[in-house]
């Protein structure tokens, strides 16, 4: 078959491994937020103060820890890194089937989800980190998209799925489903073999050294800085937003949990539309692109505002998942180009930090926030500030074209992030 064939992207075994345990996987993750809003909304009668509090424990983990597990994924084997995240956060999905329920304090489920994001930290930075290591510099562009693909299209089942769960057996036991899916998926890991050698015990330099030089690229090549810095402010406004008011929303006016597990997975289908159209695109300036078409995110909350329909809020759901697209087809392929191998696990570690480092005061902050302002202004304001931010980072050294002029890579600068 030409799929198979050699010098194809699916010709390569340690690709098409990590392909299917990403599939497998993420299918569990994607019923994952699904049984867990659920199961902390029924036990406190929709409360979305408790529910932004226990979310937002995950992603403050995730952002504390990303930097240190950045390191270790430079440092060990990535495989080894991942598989270490995936049966530790299996272990605590499987705990939620007996801590999941009512009279349980907010404080147990919040710490359990907090080790989740630990999880999601260790193993966030290596699986991207991987990728070169698993395939060759001219397949890394379709190889991040065939991820991207089929994290998307797991997040479409994987909503349906948790939402099938729920019905027939309830919040609780869903999560036994979301881990066996986990650790079907780990299970293949095992047989990877990757083109990755770590660092040598003797010529390792203090974890330290290490963080800093990560820190230190990330602020020398300005495009990667300026967008994982304004990402940062973004996601705070509309994911922290609505992440916790979807389900809030959407159940208070339509009675019903279908229309949140609908809209992301709608969502994850706009992404994969959005990331074949971009790779079939013949874009001159990628970054301007990703950042003109991620204006669209806004329509998630500008539709909350006005939940005059389910079909408003899932069509601007799908809108959303557009507007990432871009970013999926060109942003993980321009880093990995642009930036040393060695570097890479810390690189995208600080990425993952970075652009999810102000997700959980927005998750937080968004109950008092629309007691204070009105539920509706504030998602109107959001939705503004989003596009605001957009615009103004076009003007950033190499944002336009997600890679820094030949100019910086001649000067001391460039030549000793190259060594």
């Amino acid at each position: 078959m030409k799929l198979f064939e050699a010098g194809s992207l699916w010709s390569y075994k340690g690709f098409r491994l990590f392909w299917f345990s990403n599939t497998i996987f993420v299918i569990g993750s994607g019923a994952f937020p699904v049984a867990l809003a659920v199961a902390v909304l029924d036990s406190n009668g929709n409360d979305p103060k408790s529910l932004g509090f226990i979310l937002g424990a995950r992603v403050l983990a995730a952002v504390l820890f990303s930097p240190v597990t950045g390191v270790w994924s430079d440092r060990f084997p990535r495989v080894q890194v991942m598989i270490t995240a995936d049966v530790f956060r299996a272990l605590l999905v499987f705990s939620l089937v007996f801590l999941a329920q009512p009279g349980t304090p907010y404080w147990i489920l919040a710490m359990v989800v907090f080790l989740m994001g630990m999880g999601d930290a260790l193993g966030a930075p290596a699986s991207q980190a991987i990728l070169p290591s698993l395939l060759p510099p001219d397949k890394l562009k379709a190889g991040n998209v065939a991820r991207s693909i089929v994290v998307r299209t797991a997040h479409i089942v994987g909503p349906g799925v948790g939402a099938g769960a729920i019905l027939l057996f309830g919040a609780r036991y869903t999560f036994i489903f979301t881990g066996v899916f986990f650790i079907l998926g780990t299970s293949l890991m095992f047989f990877i073999e990757e083109d990755f050698k770590p660092i040598a015990q003797e010529d390792k330099q203090t974890f330290i050294v290490d963080l800093k030089e990560g820190v230190r690229t990330v602020w020398h090549i300005k495009w990667i800085f300026a967008l994982i810095a304004t990402t940062s402010f973004q996601l705070m406004f509309i994911v922290g937003v609505e992440s916790v008011l979807l389900p809030v929303i959407t159940r208070r006016e339509f009675e019903t949990n279908n229309v949140f597990a609908v809209s992301a997975s709608v969502f994850s289908l706009g992404a994969i539309i959005g990331a074949l159209i971009s790779l079939r695109l013949k874009i001159k300036h990628q970054g301007q692109f990703c950042i003109l078409v991620f204006a669209l995110l806004g329509a998630t909350t500008l539709a909350l505002a006005f939940p005059f329909s389910p079909y408003i809020i899932i069509g601007a759901y799908f809108l959303a998942g557009l507007s990432i697209g871009p970013w999926e087809a060109f942003w993980a392929a321009a880093v990995q180009k642009e930036v040393p191998q060695e570097l890479q696990g810390r690189v995208f570690s600080v990425d993952h930090m970075g652009s999810t480092a102000l997700i959980p005061l927005g998750m937080v902050l968004v109950g008092p926030a629309a007691e204070f302002f009105g539920e509706k202004p504030m998602l109107i304001g959001v939705s503004i500030m989003h596009v605001l931010i957009s615009l103004s980072v076009l003007k950033v050294t190499g944002v336009r074209d997600l890679k820094m002029p030949a100019s910086f890579w001649n000067s001391s600068q460039g030549e000793q992030l190259r060594r």
